[in-house]
């Protein structure tokens, strides 16, 4: 990283409705992944392994699980007397309190907070996607380019396109135009909803936009729309490695059986760039005789009878004898009784699942969300 410091905002307050049962009590950025961590441990670890010490995340929707998660952010290397990790919620002031209008006005309500820090640049990111990345590397370009602001980009599916922020940039990566979830998208580079911004320029954006009555006073609809039509030197920075919006069920499905793919690009055993997360301190899996785990993430403290194949298996689950686990995900405390089968789904925290219940095919494509009262198809 070279000369200016910068610090991370870390966007945490989605609810990701989109994610039904799974978001019901919790916000995305808290939700379960990869048999350990929850999803905000992927930024997290990023900014630790980046060398990036100050950190605000914005919480909003049910923050409790997410604050508790967090906590001072020893586990990212983060509870520093000087800087560090910061929780900034929604707040009251004299005109009474309000949820954050847009992911701009998020940042201007928190002004003071960057002020005080008193940084060159700003890293704006959002806390609900899988990736590994060093924002560092991504500062060096934006310098190099003397950039206003660098968006980090990535190709998506065409059919995809209308759920994304879509750049058209010239040979020198500068970024020509920028349209935000188009219907008809002649381009298929993505925003990841990665930021660097000069904050300097940034603050007076946002002074502006929040005086513009008519502004959603959003990242992509507003400010970077309005920093282009001003002719600002924006670039996109060209991500490659793995990315991840588990925004539904069926993503975030796929997102925890790329882990289990031979072809699996984000690493979780480099050391060298390590996803840290809150320990339980729970004692180790047992696999008893007769049972069998192929292809598969164990966490801490399950105890398991039956056969699992190509599943995800969080910490403290019971699968009982005879029982059949296939190309699943099952959250902490599931209890699997003897002879019930599940394939495709997603089973969420403390669910029992009765013996001889099955769930799902082999052969299927649908996947399935089951909590303690219902099973929903995706």
């Amino acid at each position: 990283m070279k000369e200016g410091k910068m610090i991370a905002m870390l966007l945490a307050g989605g609810q990701g409705s989109r994610l039904k049962l799974l978001t019901s009590d919790v916000a995305k950025p808290a939700v379960p992944f990869g048999g350990k961590y929850k999803i905000i441990d992927f930024p997290l670890s990023n900014c630790s392994n980046s060398n990036i010490f100050d950190v605000g995340i914005l919480t909003q929707y049910k923050p409790y699980l997410l604050n508790s998660h967090v906590g001072i952010g020893s586990a990212w290397d983060l509870d520093r007397p000087n800087g560090g990790v910061r929780i900034l919620p929604p707040y009251t002031n004299e005109e009474g309190g309000r949820w954050y209008k847009g992911t701009a006005n998020a940042i201007f309500e928190n002004m003071s907070f960057i002020d005080e820090l008193d940084p060159t640049y700003v890293l704006i990111l959002s806390g609900d996607h899988i990736y590994k990345m060093d924002y560092s590397v991504m500062l060096d370009f934006h310098i190099m380019k003397n950039a206003d602001v660098t968006i980090s980009v990535i190709e998506v599916p065409w059919e995809e396109t209308s759920r994304f922020g879509i750049l058209k940039i010239d040979d020198e990566d500068l970024i020509k135009e920028f349209l935000e979830k188009p219907k008809n998208a002649d381009s298929n580079l993505a925003s990841m909803g990665i930021y660097i911004f000069n904050w300097k320029s940034l603050r007076q954006y946002l002074l502006d936009d929040e005086l513009d009555s008519k502004s959603e006073n959003d990242f992509g609809k507003n400010i970077i729309p309005n920093m282009t039509g001003d002719g600002k030197k924006m670039f996109a920075y060209k991500f490659q490695g793995y990315w991840k919006d588990v925004g539904t069920i069926k993503s975030y499905w796929e997102a925890n059986m790329d882990l289990l793919s031979d072809d699996n690009t984000l690493d979780l055993y480099d050391r060298s760039w390590k996803i840290f997360t809150k320990n339980k301190h729970l004692p180790p899996h047992y696999v008893a005789p007769n049972a069998t785990v192929s292809k598969c993430l164990v966490n801490e403290g399950c105890f398991i009878e039956g056969s699992v194949e190509n599943s995800v298996l969080f910490s403290e689950i019971k699968i009982g004898k005879k029982a059949k686990i296939t190309n699943s995900v099952l959250l902490s405390g599931v209890v699997v009784e003897e002879g019930a089968e599940i394939n495709n789904a997603v089973i969420m925290e403390n669910v029992v699942i009765k013996s001889g219940t099955i769930i799902g095919s082999k052969d299927s494509d649908e996947i399935y969300l089951v909590s303690s009262t219902n099973i929903v198809e995706s």
